[in-house]
Order: structure tokens, then C-alpha cells, then sequence
């Protein structure tokens, strides 16, 4: 082993050498493309990769091989730790025009660490927060607090389901203050945080301790408030908290799954502060919102994908933004390991495999819905007629219920007039082979998803 006076860079590019001898071309190709050296704190060095997936992957299968190619140039090194930076994520179609970083070009990973004294993403921001119809009235509410802190919504409370982008917008407050307003103290927690920090103070006799760190803030954010359901003594403490900031006209922030007025196992005391101000839903996001948000994700990430991709994903991946994201890193990921970009029914396979379906589409449905698409009786399709404007739909129908609804064969058959499983199962293949080749089928078959899961 050796210690040297190399750059950043040329440690990384020394290091890829060593590496590139210990697996295989596939391997080296695929998830050490894109990675540099974002930065180094005594013996530890930042390893910066293009995505999530990256960051597991080389964590789980390559990190003894990166921590000994890196001690065997630098003797001083001692751990690797890895960051997601955005700007270095690989692109399935790299746009014209778009300013390329130098090869000489540090990474500054300084503007993406979570500063631990408010817990704050730099990520999550107004600029980087997709507005749509779905989001509009939480994002005005959002913008309002920003002009009359403490005093226009107070506290605003914004609730929905997973995935719906309430974490981005209460952070986004908080970074907005954080960086227009250097004299404000901002704390974003979560209610788990908050209830350990609180118990762990009580164990440790240090509870005015806490109440006084906590007070002492201007802008107090809390995430999923739901978590503290049925704590007697955290939700006292919070009904304290909250009077003594409210009263000071502190700026105050919730999320939670549910309405405020829904919460089970919260008192009643609680609940009205929590809707003494503004209250806002995320919904689900409507399809034109997921269109828009998953155009302006790929174009923070620096790629591309064709239209119909864009459209076959806003249709089929629904309500969570969180699996959009996933989708699309798993996009990048598959065109890496091919090489170039990926088609649509690699996107399909994609979807169908890592999302789950949608659930409340009962068999009755799909068969009215595929059966008005047609224009024909939905009796029918449950008869042993053989006419040929009805075998064709009854045949997408198990096609559909298959492939869309993992339904087994047995049950189609049964649920669509007693029919054997073979005979579903002829169906259904018949169907994969043809869409292979008849594109007027396979774009029916698009419309026919849309209108399903609409």
C-alpha cells in the first residue's frame, strides 16, 4: 500500500483500473459508469453514483472491492460511504445541447448532505416541487406561509397518502426559510423522532432541557404526525409545544395520512389545534400531474424517453410518486445493462413485475369496460358463443386479467362462464403472440389499459 498526494479524480480513475480487473465488463459497465469521488473527510471518501439502485448495489456486491483498490493507492483510507448525486445520473438518451460536465470537474456534494442540526433535504424545494391540479390548493398554502409566517395558516396541516409529495412540500418551506431567512431557527422531525427524543430526555432527566431546545425554534416542521397515535404523554408534551410556539407566532407545520378530524388515537385537544389553521390534501395524482411529473424527473436527471413510455407509465403507474421514481431509475438501470435505450414493452415488463396493481377492479368490471370498448353485449362474453366479435374481447379480457390482475387461469375460466383453464391459457398466449406483430392491436390494447385503470 501506498499514500500519494493524487486528486480526487485520479484516486477515483486509479481505482476504476484496479476494479475493472476484479469483475466482469457487464458488471463494470453497467454500475460503476458515472461514479466519481464527491469528496473525502479525513479517511472517509464519498463515493458519488447516479441513483439509488447504483448506491445499493455497489454497497451489497462490490464494496470490499472498492474499500481494498482505494487502501492499496491510499493507505489513509479507512471507509467508503456512497451519495446519490443527481447531476452525474447516466442518460438512457442523452439530450443535444446540454452542457456536459469537464472531465477535470469536482463534484460538490456539500449542497446535498442533510444538515443534522434541522434535518432538512436541500433537495426538496419550491423549484423542484411539480405543481399540478391535484397539488395546486397544498402548494398556495404552502406559498402564503412563506409571506406571513405564524400568522396567515397557522399551523398548516397538509395530509394524504404515501407517495403524494407532502415530505417534498413541508421541506420546501423549511429550505425557503433556511435560506431567505438566516436568523430563523427551522426544524424539520419526524413524530417518531420527536417521541424518542422526548422519552429519551425523560429517562434522562433533561425534559426542560428539551422543551427548551424545542421552543426555541421559529419554524417547527413535523412529518406523519400519525405515528404518535395512542401516546399519552408525547401528545401531551406536543399540545405544550405547539401552545407555546402558536402563542409566540412560530411558524408550524404538519403531514399526516389522514384529515386531522380522522386521526384515531389522538385527543381531542390535539386535533382541534391541529385544524385551527389551514388544512390541505395531497390527493392522488391525476394523470396529466403524472405526466408532468415524470417529464420534469427525467429532465432534472439529464435523459430522455420516448412519448408513448412517458404516457404507458403515467397511465399505469397511479397514486404514488415514489413508484414513478422508481420506475424510471429502473429504466436507466435496464438501458445500462442493454446497452441502449429500452422499448415499451420493456418499460411494460418493468411495470408489471416491481408495481403493484391497482387494487379495487373487480373481474365484472374489466368485462363491462373491455365490453362497451367493443360495442357489444356484456352478457356475452360469459355465453359459449363462438362469433367472432365476441371471441376476440372475451379473449383480451383474460388476456388482461392475467397479465394486468395476476388472476390464475382457473379462476378467469370460472368467473368468465365455466371455461376450462386451457382453454384461458390458449387465450392468453394467442394474444402475446399477436401484439408481437399487429401494432393496431397492441395500441387497442393501450387504450384498453388507460380506460381499466382510469
Amino acid at each position: 500500500m501506498q499514500t500519494t498526494s493524487m486528486t480526487n479524480r485520479e484516486l477515483w480513475q486509479n481505482a476504476l483500473v484496479q476494479i475493472e480487473l476484479g469483475t466482469s465488463e457487464a458488471s463494470f459497465r453497467t454500475w460503476f459508469r458515472n461514479t466519481d469521488i464527491g469528496g473525502r473527510e479525513g479517511g472517509t471518501v464519498h463515493v458519488a453514483v447516479p441513483s439509488k439502485i447504483v448506491k445499493e448495489w455497489l454497497m451489497e456486491k462490490h464494496h470490499k472491492l472498492i474499500l481494498k483498490a482505494l487502501r492499496s493507492l491510499d493507505a489513509s483510507v479507512r471507509i467508503v460511504e456512497y451519495t446519490v448525486h443527481r447531476s452525474v445520473i447516466p442518460a438512457v438518451e442523452r439530450k443535444q445541447g446540454r452542457q456536459q460536465p469537464t472531465e477535470n470537474a469536482s463534484l460538490d456534494l456539500q449542497a446535498l448532505y442533510i444538515d443534522k442540526r434541522d434535518n432538512l433535504n436541500p433537495r426538496y424545494t419550491f423549484e423542484t416541487f411539480v405543481v399540478g391540479p391535484f397539488n395546486q390548493l397544498a402548494h398556495a398554502a404552502a406559498k402564503a406561509v412563506l409571506e406571513r409566517p405564524g400568522l396567515a395558516y397557522n399551523p398548516l396541516f397538509i395530509y394524504g397518502s404515501t407517495g403524494h409529495g407532502k415530505t417534498h412540500l413541508i421541506q420546501a418551506v423549511g429550505n425557503y426559510f433556511k435560506k431567505a431567512h438566516a436568523n430563523k431557527k427551522v426544524l424539520y422531525v419526524t413524530s417518531e423522532r420527536f417521541a424518542v427524543d422526548y422519552i429519551n430526555a425523560v429517562r434522562a432527566g433533561h425534559a426542560n432541557n428539551f422543551k427548551d431546545q424545542y421552543r426555541s425554534h421559529d419554524v417547527l416542521i413535523m412529518d406523519d404526525v400519525q405515528f404518535i397515535a395512542n401516546t399519552e404523554k408525547t401528545q401531551e408534551e406536543l399540545f405544550h409545544l405547539f401552545n407555546a410556539l402558536h402563542d409566540s407566532n412560530k411558524q408550524i407545520v404538519f403531514s399526516s395520512d389522514k384529515h386531522p378530524n380522522f386521526l384515531p388515537g389522538f385527543e381531542e385537544r390535539l386535533k382541534g389545534r391541529f385544524a385551527a389553521g389551514m388544512i390541505a390534501e395531497i390527493p392522488e395524482p391525476d394523470i396529466e400531474s403524472r405526466t408532468a411529473i415524470i417529464k420534469a424527473k427525467i429532465e432534472q436527471h439529464g435523459f430522455s424517453i420516448p412519448e408513448d413510455i412517458i404516457q404507458y407509465i403515467a397511465e399505469s403507474v397511479r397514486g404514488n410518486i415514489r413508484e414513478i421514481e422508481g420506475v424510471l431509475n429502473m429504466i436507466v438501470c435496464k438501458s445500462q445493462l442493454k446497452g441502449k435505450a429500452v422499448s415499451l414493452a420493456d418499460v411494460r415488463t418493468l411495470v408489471k413485475h416491481n408495481v403493484k396493481p391497482n387494487k379495487g377492479v373487480s373481474v365484472e368490471e374489466v368485462v363491462r369496460r373491455i365490453a362497451q370498448y367493443y360495442e357489444i353485449p356484456e352478457k356475452s362474453i360469459y355465453e359459449k358463443t363462438r362469433k367472432k366479435e365476441v371471441v376476440k374481447p372475451r379473449q383480451i379480457i383474460m388476456y388482461m386479467l392475467r397479465e394486468e390482475f395476476s388472476v390464475s387461469y382457473p379462476s378467469i375460466g370460472e368467473k368468465l362462464g365455466g371455461r376450462d383453464h386451457t382453454t384461458v391459457i390458449h387465450s392468453c398466449e394467442k394474444i402475446k403472440h399477436e401484439i408481437k406483430t399487429d401494432t393496431a392491436l397492441e395500441q387497442e390494447l393501450e387504450h384498453i389499459r388507460a380506460l381499466i385503470h382510469s
